[in-house]
């Protein structure tokens, strides 16, 4: 308060706090004030803290959404093609030798284990790799976690069913209970955490909360040190100890879209069934309508009135007539309303509109700079689940492989790099492949490009790219076949039938 605030306040202080209100009020911001249109809610509690309330509620609804709703499996569905793929998530080992050149070797070795790991990295045997990540990512994106325990070596009551002793248990986050909290231990939500909050632990329940043995925390729950688990978490706020569901911002537009769309089926059946009424006029006209004998001989008052093409019926009696219950349904509002809800769903998922719609329409630069835009968010989530799953997952196998002994690395090998990988996941479709291989070939002309990334952004392995290549070339040099994809008849001239390609390649 200045000088003329406080006299004021002295004399009238009913005035003086006006006067101050108003002052207050010209200084702050205008979408600070809560007023009668504008409510201004707030979130001032931390993640976990609105987390806390909230998510097992979230996570319900999304799961049922998924289980009743189309549009719902829909997304979820085309979020599993984008982000890992019906193959999954491709890995191409890249082990270096000390002169610091690819092991191509030894690359193949832990190729060739990778593979055969692949067709049953999970205890129960049933999952392949591929399908494996599809289930956690759809768990990830829809429940907002994952969880899995790393099994190693000898395991009680367990046996491995490859040759490396390492198998994933896959857990759904309800075995990770939200209502587990000791400050004291540094326990949040199931989480044990050190004063910097790094992850000690977790700890699981025994049994899935939702079964119908039901669960004791005190006795079945176990402690899993961290380098054992893996945890797969959708955040949105630093320091957040547990994920939350990608559609906890549309998961109320998305239950209002399904009853709105089951009200108006509803009513559309309703229109499509003929519905007659007859009117009776005044009362002096009314007359009682003749009996009918039943199945049971009973008289009954129902008329039955049938219906053909190019009838007269005759049969009203005095003062009745006949009108029909008309409906407007469907309505011609229906699609347009749908599908302005599905742009705001879209908007708040990271899918693209014709995507979750399943509609593609506009022009060809339309769609292409929505693929692109959308190929965006696909990358992000792709990307984080490489970070938080897949590279884990093969950094933990190759460990386990040389642990075992079942991988035995060269001498030539740089051992500092036995854990280097490139991991690549589905790429953007293209629209006009001629376009798309013209500029390709353009950019690895000019050396801005090469030949393994071209392979790589159309999902194959360079080397097998190459391995495969090289022996259809030499099958078709060695049978006289001659294809323009083999430059060599174009420099060198004709190849004869079963030439002997080492001499070739010499005077080449």
């Amino acid at each position: 308060m200045n000088f003329l605030d406080r006299c004021i306040a002295a004399v009238s202080p009913g005035a003086g706090l006006k006067r101050l209100a108003a002052r207050s009020g010209i200084q702050a911001f205008e979408a600070a004030e809560v007023t009668r249109t504008h409510k201004a809610k707030r979130q001032t509690r931390s993640a976990d803290s609105s987390l806390q309330r909230d998510a097992e509620s979230l996570r319900g609804q999304a799961r049922k959404l998924d289980e009743d709703h189309d549009l719902v499996t829909g997304v979820f569905d085309r979020l599993e093609e984008r982000v890992v793929g019906g193959a999954g998530i491709a890995v191409e080992p890249l082990p270096l030798d000390h002169a610091g050149n690819i092991h191509l070797a030894f690359a193949a070795q832990i190729k060739d284990l990778w593979a055969e790991w692949s067709l049953r990295p999970e205890t129960s045997g049933e999952l392949t790799r591929a399908q494996m990540e599809r289930l956690v990512c759809r768990t990830w994106l829809r429940d907002g976690e994952a969880l899995a325990q790393l099994l190693f070596g000898k395991v009680a009551n367990f046996k491995h069913l490859h040759k490396v002793p390492f198998t994933l248990e896959l857990l759904e986050p309800d075995y990770l209970p939200w209502s587990y909290n000791d400050e004291s231990k540094g326990i949040c939500q199931g989480i044990t955490r050190d004063a910097w909050r790094r992850v000690v632990g977790y700890n699981l329940l025994k049994r899935h909360p939702g079964s119908a043995l039901g669960f004791s925390m005190s006795v079945d729950s176990k402690f899993v040190p961290a380098d054992r688990m893996l945890h797969i978490a959708y955040r949105k706020r630093i320091g957040q100890n547990r994920g939350q569901p990608l559609l906890h911002a549309v998961l109320t537009r998305l239950a209002d879209i399904k009853d709105y769309e089951e009200s108006e089926r509803v009513a559309a059946r309703i229109s499509a069934a003929l519905a007659m009424f007859i009117k009776k006029g005044s009362t002096d006209d009314y007359v009682v309508a003749p009996t009918t004998a039943g199945k049971d001989g009973q008289a009954t008052g129902a008329r039955s009135i049938p219906i053909a093409p190019g009838m007269v019926f005759d049969g009203l009696l005095p003062g009745e007539d006949v009108g029909m219950i008309e409906s407007n349904r469907p309505s011609q509002f229906v699609e347009s309303f749908r599908n302005g809800q599905l742009r705001a769903v879209a908007a708040g998922t990271r899918i693209g509109y014709s995507t979750a719609t399943r509609s593609y329409t506009g022009t060809y630069s339309a769609q292409r700079q929505e693929l692109v835009e959308s190929q965006l968010g696909y990358d992000l989530l792709q990307h984080e689940f490489i970070d938080y799953w897949s590279r884990k997952v093969y950094r933990a196998f190759v460990e386990m492989a040389l642990v075992s002994g079942v991988l035995v690395p060269p001498g030539d090998v740089n051992m500092e790099s036995v854990y280097s990988a490139v991991y690549q996941g589905p790429v953007m479709p293209w629209i006009n492949p001629v376009h798309e291989a013209n500029a390709w070939d353009a950019l690895v002309q000019g050396g801005f490009a090469d030949e393994a990334e071209v392979a790589r952004a159309r999902g194959r392995n360079p080397q097998e790219l190459k391995r495969s290549r090289q022996a259809e070339i030499e099958s078709n040099r060695a049978k006289g076949l001659v294809f323009s994809s083999d430059a060599y008849h174009k420099f060198y001239g004709k190849v004869t039938v079963n030439a002997d390609l080492s001499n070739e390649k010499e005077k080449a």
